[in-house]
């Protein structure tokens, strides 16, 4: 990488254009991009000096803020042939991102009918399959034989995203099925697409949540999917590598959300450090205010601290232990949920696994700290001669606490998708400051129980 940098900066030094498109163009896809993240100020050089087909492979599989950035300093020319030549699905994608009058702005390059179907794709809400969705598919009648098939192909098939799949539709324009392209190459040309068909085509509707869509991708192998409309007229299909793209944006956006912090937009090294700030701030004032609580229920039990100081020792053990097991049940819920391997339907399953899991970790963690406390004695009096009563307390408010922060780590993901909400607010640290504040109140009750009349 560092060769290809230092070759590229002495053509651009150089000032020869005619060398440095034909380095560029003999390049992987990959490697330019590499290059206009090593180059960034260079990267709308790159794009222009590129030949169209090459520049738009490039500009597509650009992060938003790099392809914001060259947009601003490509010329017009370039910018139309640019927007032009870009796949609709890519092109509605970029649209979405920009503001309002950078897209009045460069919806005007397009031909009146991109410029229609661009403005369709953009009519679909933000999340949904529609705003994936290209137009450029290839679709037969079921009472063509397969050479007509085939005639239909080399004319149409050159601008269709993808011929791995064919489509087969009614004359409303309604999908009837789907055939692999294999399936026609194998058979005789005079087979009618009637003969091919199977019924099992799988089918995406325009207003399906994206995260969907992903799962259905996932669990049945395929590269392209059909989008249709409520009448099952066809739209457009879906790609996989689309699919792979939103499936990472949803990952990043969940991880975000899982450490307490609003998704980010942008990459993290280019977000305006105000921004950042703010996107933070709103989530650590609500665990702040959260663990505010924690002192009040400490405040509450002050009594029984001030008569058995001993109790105040075990404090931080007990709330990291909950908080610890809570955000690991959340996790690995929120994990199999974007999966989908976890449905609203499967609450008591996970309920079921919780308590009997949260159950064991809670036993051993007890036994730990019994033990641990038993060794100390042995040596000391730092626990007094009712070491036995201290141990017991918190032994089973150990089990208490990590049996409660499994459920509630585990059962606040479903709660939130059942309210419509994403799973993935539901994050560690708040599921933490939760657990942290309940887990106080179980510890002292554990505690009256078993040293009531005798340190309290």
């Amino acid at each position: 990488m560092e060769e290809m940098v230092e070759q590229v900066e002495l053509l651009l030094e150089q000032d020869d254009k005619n060398q440095l498109q034909e380095y560029l163009n003999n390049l992987n896809i990959s490697d330019v991009e590499s290059l206009i993240d090593e180059l960034p100020e260079h990267g709308a050089k790159f794009i222009e000096t590129l030949n169209i087909n090459r520049a738009v492979n490039v500009f597509r599989i650009l992060d938003f803020p790099t392809q914001e950035r060259i947009i601003k300093k490509l010329p017009g020319k370039k910018i139309g042939e640019l927007i032009n030549e870009l796949p609709p699905d890519d092109r509605t994608a970029l649209f979405a991102e920009l503001h309002g009058d950078a897209v009045k702005t460069l919806i005007l390059h397009l031909s009146p009918a991109d410029r229609k179907e661009a403005l369709v794709l953009l009519g679909y809400e933000e999340d949904s399959v529609g705003r994936l969705m290209t137009p450029d598919y290839v679709a037969v009648r079921r009472s063509w034989d397969v050479n007509r098939v085939l005639s239909h192909i080399r004319r149409y098939g050159k601008n269709s995203e993808t011929i791995d799949v064919i489509y087969v539709i009614d004359s409303s324009g309604a999908l009837l099925d789907d055939i692999r392209i294999r399936d026609i190459l194998l058979v005789d040309p005079e087979t009618k697409v009637s003969e091919l068909m199977d019924g099992r085509s799988i089918s995406l509707s325009a207003n399906d949540p994206q995260e969907e869509a992903i799962n259905i991708f996932r669990m049945n192998n395929r590269t392209a999917l059909p989008v249709v409309d409520s009448e099952n007229i066809l739209l457009g299909i879906v790609t996989v590598d689309d699919i792979l793209w939103v499936a990472n944006e949803e990952y990043t956006e969940d991880i975000q959300k899982i450490g307490g912090t609003e998704a980010l937009d942008e990459p993290y090294l280019d977000i305006n450090l105000f921004r950042l700030v703010k996107k933070r701030v709103g989530w650590l004032v609500i665990l702040f205010l959260g663990e505010m609580l924690t002192a009040t229920a400490m405040g509450f039990f002050e009594h029984s601290i001030e008569k058995a100081v001993v109790l105040a020792l075990f404090i931080p053990l007990i709330i990291s232990s909950g908080g610890n097991s809570g955000s690991q049940a959340s996790t690995l819920i929120i994990q199999a949920m974007a999966l989908g391997e976890v449905t609203m339907a499967d609450w008591w399953r996970v309920m079921r696994r919780e308590i009997i899991s949260g159950l064991m970790l809670g036993i051993t963690l007890g036994i730990i700290g019994f033990l641990r406390i038993g060794a100390f004695s042995l040596f000391s009096d730092m626990y007094g001669p009712h070491w036995v009563l201290v141990g017991l307390t918190i032994c089973f408010s150990l089990v208490g606490v990590v049996l409660w922060g499994s459920l509630a780590g585990s059962m606040l993901p479903l709660l939130l998708k059942k309210l419509g909400a994403d799973p993935a607010t539901s994050s560690a640290p708040f599921v933490a400051t939760l657990v942290d504040v309940t887990g106080l109140i179980i510890y002292f009750s554990v505690a009256l129980l078993f040293m009531k009349g005798v340190l309290l």
